[in-house]
């Protein structure tokens, strides 16, 4: 039995289908009884004096709506209403099948108890199904939960309304929580009447839940809830995912540097969310039949799946990093155990925020929070008032997560005092009128950041030889390089202490070969440079990068992304290595920096990071030229310091670095 496979506990002409709230497979799972067995006549477990308002907000679907009261003890109360819940989906179904609702709990004067149920997650259901479900969580609340007085009357008046219910109609279908599912059945054994209750009930209020918390209130996760909603209607049409994009470009139509630039109109946030929201959509059931047959139930571990797969694509639009594979590893590795020392078979979109933060950067986080918080349904305006409210005054337990990107935010939270306003051209194409493709500079503070990592990665070869060359021997005379205690253990037997013993390594590296992406295809980094060192405490180097005219951030300013460079010391000493003869048989560009360092280096060692070691004729060239080639696995070193020397600009006129700093951040 599956999630496919609707299961209820029949009493009668009274059939109860037993959910856990706010949970994705429970609201399939009401969708399937209601299409396999239609009732007479639909029962939901929620006061009776929320009727009115509850169905007015069912009618706002898929808007997001939040009823507001106040309880016996003055306590504000907030229920949100969302798709993805069994009893929104009960109550949604009854309205499209003119099915007869009602609510049959009894409003309580007495300040009801916070609970936290211990339910298995629901994900469960998809192998063991919906009864052994159940039977798990009879269980779990027989070991470790008593009942609550207060629950007892409510399943008296729930079994009570039930009884009047069965008088009128021949099949009931009664959706509650499971854990008011046995005590309910229990009471219906037997005449009850309605116990005394409040019956002139608080005024209620429902109101338009503010598009900027959905991803604090929502139990679902925007994103999943959106999928849920699409697919309910049936499955979308396949999106073509390189419409829009999430990058600001300018289109020059001949050569670089033309002044006839025009902001690219493809740019377009929201399309590019929804067609991702599609794009995902279309691939998260569990089987997908006939083109024109109803979508099946959907697979909250596909959904996630590629939820990651759009944001890492997201992530790499904006700005030129790949979400590599060792990356991807160690987030699924982290977010299954975060997921199941809480008890989980899937992790929450928590727990999903976290791992990108902490297994790729900041800037993943805030894609996959972007697309994950996405809803397109709900805007700032509707028939009802917005309402703004903070996901701990709605829920117990909630955490909050802080996230830092290189990129100022579209909407920073500071006065307006102290923002900096962003400076905006005064007609398309402005700020490409000052580029005439001479006098191509860089700027200063760049390069100071970019000479310092150089020569950090300089002195980074002389611990990897070291290592390499270190060896243990017994201790004598002298502890050398310290004790060696995973050798001392594993020759124990030898009742002797071993010592490091590490060789010195001579000598220093005079070039350095940075790759960030080999770009064998000459497709994402098409543009290639030699700079030479304006002063003595420079570097000459040599560079392909994004193209200068994809990134207009100021005037005569570019934004650029390097693919990999090139740094030798001395400088005014490298020739244009892009037009050398010398080079012109090298396979890609990797390789033609890296030959170039050969020849340029003075010193013997040549550093070279990337994400793999070069091919084995570039070891034996660099045997020929005397040379010795240290190779340093780029996952080896600080992902936040690869990214801030990353990225660069181009600066048209020496000039225009007085001006950089208003357009640079």
């Amino acid at each position: 039995m599956s999630a496919t496979d609707p299961w209820t506990i029949s009493r009668g002409g009274l059939a109860c289908l037993p959910v856990c709230h706010y949970r994705l497979e429970f609201a399939e799972g009401v969708r399937a009884q209601l299409a396999k067995d239609p009732p007479d006549c639909i029962a939901l477990e929620l006061p009776s004096h929320l009727a009115d308002a509850y169905k007015r907000a069912i009618t706002r679907l898929p808007e997001i709506s939040i009823l507001l009261y106040e309880n016996a003890a003055r306590q504000t109360v907030y229920l949100p209403v969302e798709p993805v819940d069994p009893f929104s989906e009960a109550a949604r179904s009854a309205r499209e099948r003119g099915i007869p609702l009602h609510l049959v709990d009894i409003n309580m004067e007495e300040s009801y108890p916070p609970f936290h149920d211990p339910v298995p997650d629901p994900y469960a259901i998809h192998e063991i199904g919906p009864k052994l479900y159940y039977e798990a969580f009879r269980s779990i609340r027989k070991e470790r939960i008593q009942a609550h007085p207060l629950d007892v009357r409510r399943e008296q008046g729930m079994a009570a309304r039930l009884q009047d219910l069965l008088k009128k109609h021949r099949k009931v279908l009664f959706v509650c929580g499971m854990i008011h599912a046995e005590g309910v059945l229990q009471q219906l054994e037997r005449p009850q009447t309605t116990p005394l209750h409040r019956v002139h009930s608080p005024p209620l209020q429902v109101f338009h839940l503010h598009p900027s918390c959905l991803d604090e209130v929502m139990a679902t996760f925007p994103m999943l809830s959106a999928v849920y909603e699409m697919r309910r209607k049936g499955l979308p049409p396949e999106p073509e995912r390189n419409r829009f994009t999430l990058r600001r470009s300018f289109r020059i139509e001949s050569r670089p540097f033309a002044l006839y630039g025009k902001e690219d109109a493809v740019y377009n946030e929201r399309a590019a969310l929804e067609e991702s929201l599609a794009w995902i959509a279309r691939r998260a059931g569990t089987a997908e039949g006939e083109a024109d047959a109803p979508p099946g139930p959907i697979d909250r571990n596909r959904a996630l799946f590629f939820l990651l797969e759009e944001a890492a694509r997201h992530y790499r639009d904006e700005t030129g990093d790949r979400v590599q594979g060792w990356q991807r590893r160690l987030f699924w590795k982290f977010v299954r155990n975060y997921a199941l020392i809480q008890g989980l078979l899937l992790p929450e979109f928590y727990h999903l925020l976290v791992g990108a933060r902490s297994c790729v950067d900041d800037n993943f986080c805030y894609s996959l929070w972007r697309l994950g918080g996405f809803y397109p349904w709900q805007e700032e305006s509707s028939d009802a008032p917005a309402l703004r409210v903070k996901g701990e005054e709605v829920w117990l337990g909630t955490r909050r997560l802080h996230v830092r990107r290189w990129r100022p935010r579209k909407n920073q939270r500071l006065p307006g005092v102290l923002r900096r306003p962003r400076k905006r051209e005064k007609y398309p194409g402005e700020w490409l009128e000052s580029f005439d493709g001479s006098a191509l500079c860089s700027y200063p503070p760049e390069d100071l950041v970019v000479e310092d990592y150089g020569r950090f990665l300089r002195e980074q070869w002389r611990h990897i030889l070291r290592d390499e060359h270190s060896r243990s021997e017994p201790f004598t005379t002298s502890l050398l390089d310290g004790i060696d205690v995973r050798e001392t253990i594993r020759k124990r037997h030898e009742k002797r202490i071993y010592v490091k013993n590490r060789d010195t390594a001579k000598g220093g590296s005079g070039a350095v070969v940075l790759i960030f992406d080999e770009d064998e295809n000459d497709h994402r980094y098409p543009y290639r440079m030699t700079w030479l060192g304006e002063h003595e405490q420079e570097s000459d180097m040599a560079f392909y990068a994004t193209p200068p005219e994809e990134n207009i951030v100021g005037p005569g300013i570019c934004r650029c992304e390097y693919g990999g460079f090139l740094m030798t010391y001395p400088p005014r000493r490298l020739y244009d290595v892009w037009r050398d003869p010398d080079y012109r048989f090298f396979r890609s560009k990797a390789e033609v920096l890296l030959a170039a360092a050969l020849d340029y280096s003075l010193e013997r060692q040549v550093v070279y990071v990337a994400s793999k070691p070069p091919r084995s004729i570039m070891r034996t060239l660099a045997e020929r030229l005397r040379r010795r080639i240290v190779y340093i696995p780029k996952g080896a070193l600080s992902p936040s310091r690869l990214q801030k020397i990353r990225v660069f600009h181009i600066l048209s006129g020496y000039d225009k670095r007085d001006t950089a700093k208003d357009f640079i951040r």
